[in-house]
């Protein structure tokens, strides 16, 4: 019954002084947070959906929003002769296509819809991702390894086509070819239609009668392949390379997808690394940070002579220019940092003791008789 009826103002949201963009700003929220397909098996959300419909109607349109200002719903009401609320399905399509750039949800069903892909067309292939584990030095160096991987690739029985010998795909007569149907919802007063997939060729847009026997009428097979990597030297753990075309095979002709292949390289005990630097220890002895001395030094490259100078302290970082990482794809290198450490004399002899004490007696650093330092040499002797 009319009077049975909501104010189409409060069912909007609205005041009734609201201008055009207003109640058009207020229907669009309205429309989605109670659109059926967004509320599947909710009764309430359609009949909210139908009345919010039902309002902006009205509201929408000069002329009845003016009968029903001065009438109420006797003024557009078909009970009364003014005629009932006819939706305008082009101006929803409007307002879901300027929101959702041509579809949501199946609003593309409105006035027409937004464009629909062809499932026919052209599809790349999905990218794979496999995890690679390198030593150290081959980072450094750069390696080939060999992978193996399960991937989809086109049937040769019947060239990705799906069909067994001799024949051919049929398009869907239902959906013909699009691979998608319109169905109607609602009732009374209004009814909507959306896009769904077609339940007859399962949204393919053809009808496969003879599939073929080795892919099913999948038109693909998985197999499993052997794969060369080629690791540039410098790569640094964690990176990821993209080898083009190497994923699943793609559908229609399209293109086969990548390959991702992540990398982990093992730490190794003698270096450490950021970005292109390499940072190592080198342990030398007393006498040698003492008097100076040439010592070879771990690098990439392998052992690398360096001359230490004399009185080099504890601590020392040197820098070896060119002796760090390479630069992926790049004839860059960066630097490596040696930190040097002093090893401390262990398990002396006594003539090596008495010599060492010596030493200290000449540079002034024993202490006075009944110290401790001298206190130690004569219990070790």
């Amino acid at each position: 019954m009319a009077d049975q009826k909501r104010d189409y103002y409060e069912v909007l949201g609205v005041s009734k002084t609201a201008t055009d963009e207003e109640i058009k700003k207020a229907y669009r929220k309205l429309a989605i947070k109670y659109h059926p397909d967004q509320n599947q098996g909710d009764p309430n959300a359609e009949e909210k959906f139908k009345e919010i419909n039902d309002a902006y109607a009205i509201l929408s349109d000069h002329d009845k929003r003016s009968r029903y200002d001065q009438f109420g719903h006797a003024g557009v009401d078909p009970n009364f002769g003014a005629g009932g609320p006819t939706v305008d399905f082009s101006d929803f399509g409007d307002i879901f296509s300027d929101l959702f750039g041509g579809g949501f949800g199946g609003f593309g069903g409105f006035g027409g819809g937004g464009r629909q892909a062809n499932p026919n067309a052209p599809r790349q292939g999905s990218s794979l991702r496999v995890n690679l584990t390198i030593d150290f030095m081959d980072a450094m160096r750069g390696v080939e390894k060999e992978i193996s991987l399960n991937r989809s690739e086109s049937c040769p029985t019947c060239r990705g086509s799906g069909c067994e010998a001799g024949t051919a795909a049929e398009i869907c007569p239902k959906c013909r070819g699009t691979g998608q149907v319109r169905v109607q919802r609602g009732g009374g007063s209004f009814i909507f239609s959306s896009t769904v997939p077609c339940d007859n060729c399962k949204g393919t847009g053809k009808i496969i009668r003879k599939p073929c026997k080795d892919c099913n009428g999948s038109g693909q097979v998985r197999k499993q392949q052997r794969i060369k990597v080629r690791i540039p030297a410098g790569i640094d753990d964690g990176q990821t390379m993209n080898m083009r075309g190497q994923g699943n095979s793609g559908a229609n002709g399209g293109p086969s997808g990548d390959l991702l292949v992540n990398i982990s390289v093992k730490p190794d005990p003698r270096f450490q690394r950021e970005g292109s630097s390499i940072y190592s220890t080198q342990s030398i002895t007393f006498s040698q940070a003492a008097l100076g001395a040439e010592i070879q030094v771990d690098t990439i490259d392998g052992k690398m002579s360096y001359k230490v100078a004399a009185g080099t302290q504890p601590g020392t970082v040197v820098r070896m220019r060119g002796k760090g990482a390479p630069v992926v794809n790049s004839r860059s290198r960066g630097d490596q940092y040696v930190t040097i450490q002093v090893a401390v004399p262990t398990n002396l002899t006594s003539e090596q003791r008495d010599k060492l004490k010596a030493f200290a007696e000449a540079m002034g650093e024993l202490n006075p008789p009944g110290s401790p330092v001298k206190d130690f040499f004569k219990r070790k002797k």
